[in-house]
């Protein structure tokens, strides 16, 4: 596909879930459109995640416009492999216009729309949709500058074998941190954990996956805008758990108690050691209260819609840490992950649609720059809007504004008007 020099009424830019549900829905509406991925399609989860990685979510979540999971196990949890087939088989239910391995590397405004600058030429179009998701810089602390043992951050860890031999300290129990240590673990690793404020959940409660509940609750589809804080509420970390082995709770109490070393915080790097909180306890206690609060909600909706369920037990801590901090001597450890989260970087979208704190300023995905929209970020709309399960319906959303906006139907975002000084910044 030509690149340079082209013009479309519509650029997609990514090529994942969210830019793939984009392109099925202007391809449903007849608005002409390109979709430009810097890899292949799917690339993310081709190229970001482990070899042992799976979903959290069960299955039949998979449903992307017009491409619902018809596998064999709704209520499994696909591998990378499964994720990307999956993927691959929505492209070609419908063929989208995707030009692989096409680097978007500056957008700008210019007279009648964008000019979108790629590592293949430039392209113009009338709108502009970024459906690249939230993850692009991987974030790890500066004292990781202090260690001379061989560290990598979670967006590059594949396998155990390719660590070197002996003990592994993660760093981050979020769901990344938790299932890479687990992974490091069953294979027979030394793994230190340092653990974080991250929530966790249960994986099945009183005959239902707990994701099945909360669907079933309306949790998905809770808009941003009921919140009192929706800053707040965006910054939230995931509740971890697995899909590993047919899904199972993550309990770092059972895993502590089997070998694994489980830390606090890690706050400094002195003299060759390596020094953690102490918040152990408390950042179990709080993960653990989260899970039994998400069973108190069941267990109310369970009871005021009459639902048929069996009663189960509730969860007993098996294992509690000694109090004081804790500290590891660097030659103790061989290497690192580092489960440190990542950052966006829109330092190459040069037009002001962000908030103060580099947010995209938007209302379900429409910026105020008439034409420009994002997609399949966290909490955009709902829970799910960051999800397989929920970047379909703001895709739709989004194609309805397009399509106005092609026929002259869209007003001018709330009366933004487009300064011609700011053109081609």
């Amino acid at each position: 596909m030509r690149v340079d020099g082209s013009a479309h009424p519509v650029v997609v830019i990514g090529g994942g879930q969210a830019g793939l549900s984009m392109s099925h829905c202007l391809t449903r509406l007849g608005v002409g459109h390109v979709v430009l991925e810097r890899g292949r399609v799917g690339e993310s989860w081709r190229s970001r995640r482990w070899d042992s990685f799976c979903l959290v979510t069960p299955n039949w979540q998979c449903d992307l416009p017009g491409y619902p999971y018809a596998g064999g196990d709704p209520d499994g949890f696909m591998v990378r492999e499964e994720i990307v087939a999956y993927l691959e088989g929505y492209a070609a239910s419908f063929a989208p216009p995707v030009a692989e391995r096409v680097t978007a590397t500056r957008l700008t405004a210019v007279e009648g729309g964008f000019a979108v600058a790629t590592d293949r030429g430039v392209v113009t179009a009338g709108q502009v949709v970024v459906a690249t998701g939230p993850y692009q810089t991987p974030v790890v602390p500066r004292l990781a500058e202090r260690l001379t043992v061989p560290s990598l951050h979670s967006d590059a860890y594949r396998a155990p074998a390719d660590l070197p031999d002996g003990p592994v300290l993660v760093v981050g129990s979020g769901q990344s941190g938790c299932q890479i240590a687990e992974d490091l673990f069953l294979a027979g690793r030394t793994v230190h954990l340092a653990v974080g404020t991250a929530p966790r959940v249960a994986r099945r409660y009183r005959g239902r996956d707990v994701v099945e509940w909360l669907d079933l609750m309306g949790h998905y589809d809770r808009p941003i805008t009921e919140f009192d804080d929706p800053d707040a509420v965006r910054a939230r970390a995931n509740h971890y758990v697995t899909g590993r082995d047919g899904g199972r709770d993550i309990d770092l109490r059972a895993f502590a108690l089997q070998g694994m070393r489980l830390h606090g915080r890690l706050t400094g790097i002195t003299g060759g050691v390596l020094e953690f909180a102490d918040d152990l306890a408390a950042n179990l206690d709080h993960a653990d209260a989260v899970s039994e609060g998400v069973k108190d909600s069941v267990d109310a909706y369970i009871a005021s819609n009459g639902i048929p369920a069996p009663v189960e037990e509730r969860y007993v801590p098996v294992w509690r840490p000694p109090a004081g901090t804790s500290t590891v001597r660097a030659e103790e450890i061989a290497s690192v992950v580092w489960c440190t989260g990542f950052r966006r970087d829109h330092s190459w979208i040069r037009v002001p649609v962000f908030d103060g704190t580099g947010y995209p300023a938007h209302t379900r995905g429409v910026t105020r720059w008439p034409g420009l929209y994002f997609l399949g970020l966290p909490w955009q709309h709902t829970w799910g809007s960051g999800r397989i399960v929920g970047v379909g319906r703001d895709a739709e959303h989004l194609a309805g504004h397009i399509s106005a906006h092609l026929a002259g139907r869209a007003p001018s975002a709330s009366g933004y008007h487009v300064h011609p000084e700011l053109l081609g910044t």
